[in-house]
C-alpha cells in the first residue's frame, strides 16, 4: 500500500513502496530466473528543502522556512508552523524593500490570490499529516547527503513516437490491436509494435523485456500505448471504457520554452484528446495542473465541460522533505511547494442509467491534501491509484493519459509511457532460479503460477514486425 496514514485532511503516500510492491518478483529476460526489482531510493531522497534562509535566532535554532520535529503533539506543529511561516514573511519583505517595486501582472495576481484561499489549507492540514508520519518514523530528521545524480533526460521515445507517425495504423480488427507478452521463451522482443498496437502483460508477475535494444520492466496486468497524440486510434478502438482517468499534461510554461530537453503541449490541443469515446457513465476524471492560474481555469472553464465533465473537487500535492518539511518556501512567489490536481466525473451519458438499487457514486470531497516525497525525477508524479480506490466501484478499469511509467492493474498511454520503466532506474538482485526438478522448482517455489497465453496471442506477435 502506498497510503501510510489518511485523516479527514488528506493522505501521506510513500511513492517509493508502493513502485516496489509490483516488482519483488520479476520475471528476467533468461525466464529461468526471477528478480527483485527496487526504484532506486535515492531518486526520493530529498533531505532538505530546494531553497532554505540562514538559520534564525530562535530557540533550538528551527529556520524560518522550516517546521522543527516535534513528535506527537500536533497542536505545537500547528503554532510553530504559523510561527515560523510568520518570520519568514517578515524576513521576505526586508528582502523585497532592497528591491525595486515591480507591479503584479494579472496572472501573479490571480495566483496569489488562489495562494492565500489554500494556503491555511495546507499549513494545518500537513501539520497534522506530517505529525503522524514523525510517529511512525516515515519523516526523520536527516543529514544532507550531497548532489544527487540525475539521469540525462533523453527524448528518445518522444522521437521515435514522432517518427513513427510515418507507419501505417493497423486496421480496426480487434485480434490485431493487442498484443501480449507471454512468459514462454518463443516471444520475440524485437518483433513487438510498440507503436500502433496496445502492448499487454496478463501475468501475475512482472515482467523484463527488451524493447528498441533496451531493458525495461513491466508490472503485472499493465496494458500500454506508446504514441504520440495524433496516434491514438488503437487506444480507442480497444474496447475499453473506463471508470477512472488520470491525466498528466505537459503543461506550456516559460521554463520549459527555454529548455531543449522537454517538450510541451498547448492547452488547446488537450482538447483532442478523446476523453469522450473512453469513459464509461460516471468516469472519475482527475488532472494534475501546475499553478498558473490560467492553466486552472481552462481546465475547469474549458477543457472539463468539452468533455461533458462536471467538476466536483480540487486537491493539493503537498511535496515535503524526508523531514516532513516544505521542499520549497510555502510563500515563495517563484515555486511552491504543491500542485494542484481538478476532479470531476462524467455527466449527461444516459444511455447507460444506474441501477437504483446500485449504490450512489461516492461524493468526492474537497481540498483534500496528498503528502508525500517527491521524485528528483522531471514529472514524476505520485501514483493516487490507491486514493481513488475508495470512490470507484469493484474492478474498475482505469486509465492514465500522458504516462511516463506503468501501473499494475492499468491501461497508461503517452509518447514516454515506459520511460521510468527502464530497469537502470532500478536496483536488481536474482531472487531464485527456476528449473524443472531443481531446487528452486516452478511447481513448489514460484510466488506466481505462469499465465497462459491467449489462443491467437502469440501469432499476432511474430506478425507486428515494422
Amino acid at each position: 500500500m502506498s497510503i501510510l496514514f489518511r485523516n479527514t485532511k488528506g493522505w501521506l503516500l510513500d511513492q517509493c513502496s508502493y513502485i516496489n510492491e509490483s516488482y519483488q518478483h520479476c520475471l528476467g529476460l533468461e525466464q529461468r530466473q526471477y528478480l527483485k526489482c527496487c526504484f532506486k531510493k535515492h531518486y526520493f531522497d530529498i533531505a532538505k528543502p530546494h531553497i532554505s534562509l540562514k538559520p534564525d535566532a530562535t530557540a533550538g535554532g528551527a529556520t524560518a522556512r522550516s517546521p522543527r520535529v516535534v513528535e506527537n503533539n500536533t497542536k505545537e506543529v500547528v503554532s510553530e508552523l504559523h510561527l515560523e511561516d510568520e518570520q519568514m514573511r517578515n524576513t521576505t519583505n526586508k528582502k523585497k524593500r532592497k528591491r525595486k517595486h515591480k507591479e503584479l501582472n494579472q496572472g501573479e495576481i490571480d495566483s496569489l490570490v488562489h495562494h492565500e484561499k489554500v494556503r491555511r489549507i495546507i499549513l494545518e492540514g500537513t501539520a497534522l499529516i506530517v505529525a503522524e508520519g514523525r510517529s511512525c518514523g516515515f519523516f526523520c530528521q536527516t543529514e544532507n547527503v550531497g548532489k544527487l545524480h540525475i539521469p540525462i533526460e533523453d527524448g528518445r521515445l518522444a522521437d521515435l513516437c514522432d517518427m513513427a507517425k510515418q507507419l501505417p495504423l493497423v486496421d480496426n480488427s480487434q485480434q490485431k490491436l493487442v498484443q501480449v507478452i507471454g512468459d514462454d521463451d518463443e516471444c520475440p522482443m524485437e518483433q513487438l509494435d510498440l507503436f500502433t498496437r496496445i502492448t499487454e502483460n496478463p501475468l501475475n508477475h512482472a515482467r523484463e523485456v527488451l524493447l528498441m535494444g533496451e531493458r525495461y520492466v513491466l508490472p503485472p496486468h499493465c496494458n500500454f500505448l506508446l504514441s504520440d497524440i495524433s496516434r491514438m486510434q488503437p487506444l480507442e478502438n480497444y474496447g475499453k471504457r473506463f471508470e477512472a482517468i488520470v491525466l498528466d499534461p505537459p503543461w506550456e510554461n516559460k521554463s520549459v520554452k527555454r529548455s531543449n530537453r522537454y517538450s510541451f503541449l498547448p492547452s488547446s490541443q488537450l482538447k483532442l484528446l478523446p476523453v469522450p469515446l473512453l469513459t464509461a457513465p460516471g468516469c472519475l476524471v482527475a488532472t494534475w495542473v501546475t499553478n498558473r492560474q490560467k492553466h486552472l481555469r481552462f481546465v475547469r472553464e474549458e477543457l472539463y465541460p468539452h468533455w461533458g465533465v462536471e467538476v466536483l473537487a480540487e486537491w493539493l500535492w503537498v511535496k515535503v522533505t524526508r523531514s516532513g518539511e516544505f521542499v520549497f518556501p510555502l510563500d515563495s512567489p517563484h515555486k511552491k511547494p504543491y500542485e494542484m490536481l481538478v476532479l470531476g466525473r462524467v455527466c449527461g451519458k444516459t444511455e447507460q442509467k444506474v441501477s437504483s438499487s446500485e449504490a450512489p457514486e461516492p461524493v468526492l470531497p474537497d481540498h483534500r491534501l496528498i503528502v508525500s516525497v517527491p521524485s528528483v525525477l522531471h514529472s514524476h508524479k505520485p501514483s493516487i491509484a490507491e486514493v481513488l480506490k475508495e470512490y470507484l466501484g469493484p474492478d474498475p478499469a482505469c486509465l492514465e493519459l500522458f504516462a511516463r511509467n506503468l501501473q499494475p492493474g492499468w491501461t497508461s498511454w503517452g509518447n514516454e509511457v515506459i520511460k521510468f520503466q527502464r530497469l537502470s532506474y532500478f536496483d536488481v538482485e536474482p531472487r531464485i532460479l527456476l528449473g524443472p526438478g531443481a531446487p528452486g522448482d516452478v511447481s513448489m517455489t514460484c510466488p506466481f503460477p505462469p499465465t497462459p497465453v491467449p489462443p491467437g496471442h502469440a501469432t499476432l506477435i511474430f506478425s507486428a514486425a515494422f
